[in-house]
């Protein structure tokens, strides 16, 4: 991914590693001895969170279906949504944000033991939700991991002075808040859906701050390439009201998330985004699937974010099933599977283009979201719906995992 605030590069080398000196060290500033799934962060956690989601929906939809609860401190709804936000989403997270530490400040990357470390942390709260009969056992177990992970990503931003991406730090810091959240929800001390909320919430901000960077600036750079007289607009003042709009659309839904104002935000801020996106000359990338799917992510974000507001302006029409799952499975899915896909191999040293595997999973993701969005309008056909889309939506994500083990858990090409 290109280089910039707040994503990593697609073949950054971190200047550290270069100014290091320590022939203990290759060129990227991992040990040569350790495996190479610890590397980077983001090898074992897109492994990791594409594997959970691929079992975890299956193993819901089986229980949900088949009319049987899921062990551990979770009714089955619950979990499946738990683990979907701060299992998944939290994976896809660490991995993103751990590789892209080094290019915002320069110092070498999260790896080796301190790595496996967390990864055991986060394997540890995937396993408490789901065994564990004590709901506060569970609770300090999961909560060991976002914690983990905001000190290691504060320690970064300190100690490189990378202050401009304090927010991006501040916002993870709110998702392990979310997460305790809805521990303490299950307890039944808070909302029951408030800490669900919270982090949806932050993961839209992510998608449209980070998506908002790295999708025009690869639009740009491949446009280019192809000679374009028109690549896409430069930010400036539509961005930054597309963008405030969203915050605060998303902070009143994660408060407020029946009142009539913010319902009128929300709607305002998936407009503006909509029209954020039009002016990234998407349509001009279609045959280019690895690039025009981070279009359809955003504007899965777009439609999700305008669905949650008519959902509570017109809740008679728009059911808040559908536009909750527009985001999870259409905006978070996507998006996250795109970056994936594209980062993976352009950290590995490989060709950033997409084979017809990697085109068949963002079809699948897509058409799944799809299906799980439209489930609630049929009644008649809901779980055949409802089992058709997470069969889709699971089936990329482990496609991911059986196309992408060889890559991310071998060396890096030409090594």
């Amino acid at each position: 991914m290109a280089a910039t605030a707040t994503s990593p590069s697609d073949r950054s080398v971190p200047r550290a590693a270069l100014k290091s000196g320590d022939l203990s060290r290759d060129g990227r500033g991992c040990i040569r001895s350790m495996p190479p799934i610890l590397h980077y962060g983001f090898r074992p956690f897109f492994f990791l969170a594409s594997l959970h989601a691929g079992l975890a929906i299956p193993a819901w939809l089986g229980a949900y279906l088949g009319g049987f609860e899921i062990g551990g401190p979770f009714g089955g709804m619950h979990w499946h949504a738990h683990e979907m936000l701060f299992g998944y989403l939290g994976a896809v997270i660490a991995g993103f944000i751990l590789t892209a530490i080094p290019n915002w400040t320069g110092r070498l990357p999260l790896s080796g033991l301190p790595l496996a470390m967390l990864i055991g942390l986060w394997l540890a709260g995937r396993a408490a939700c789901l065994l564990s009969p004590d709901p506060w056992l569970a609770m300090a177990i999961d909560l060991a991991f976002p914690a983990a992970l905001g000190f290691a990503i504060w320690r970064e931003v300190v100690a490189g002075k990378s202050w401009k991406n304090a927010p991006v730090a501040i916002m993870i810091t709110l998702f392990g808040c979310a997460n305790a959240a809805d521990h303490l929800a299950n307890a039944g001390f808070l909302d029951q859906d408030l800490g669900q909320r919270l982090a949806l919430g932050v993961a839209a901000m992510l998608i449209a701050l980070i998506g908002g960077r790295i999708v025009p600036s690869f639009t740009r750079n491949w446009l280019v390439k192809q000679e374009a007289t028109t690549l896409p607009a430069r930010f400036g003042r539509l961005d930054k009201a597309a963008l405030a709009t969203t915050a605060a659309g998303t902070i009143g839904w994660s408060v407020l998330p029946t009142n009539a104002a913010v319902g009128a935000i929300l709607c305002a801020a998936g407009a503006l985004l909509a029209v954020r996106l039009f002016r990234w000359r998407g349509f001009a990338t279609v045959r280019e699937p690895i690039l025009f799917v981070l279009h359809v992510g955003y504007g899965w974000l777009a439609v999700s974010l305008s669905l949650l507001g008519l959902a509570i302006l017109l809740p008679d029409a728009v059911h808040r099933s559908a536009a909750v799952h527009a985001l999870t499975a259409g905006a978070v899915g996507t998006m996250t599977l795109a970056v994936m896909t594209r980062a993976s191999l352009g950290h590995t040293g490989r060709a950033i283009v997409a084979d017809r595997s990697i085109t068949a999973m963002y079809a699948m993701v897509s058409a799944g979201a799809a299906l799980r969005v439209i489930a609630p309008m049929s009644d008649a056909n809901y779980a055949a719906m409802l089992g058709a889309g997470g069969a889709l939506w699971s089936g990329a994500f482990l496609l991911f995992a059986i196309r992408y083990a060889p890559i991310l858990w071998g060396p890096r090409a030409g090594n």
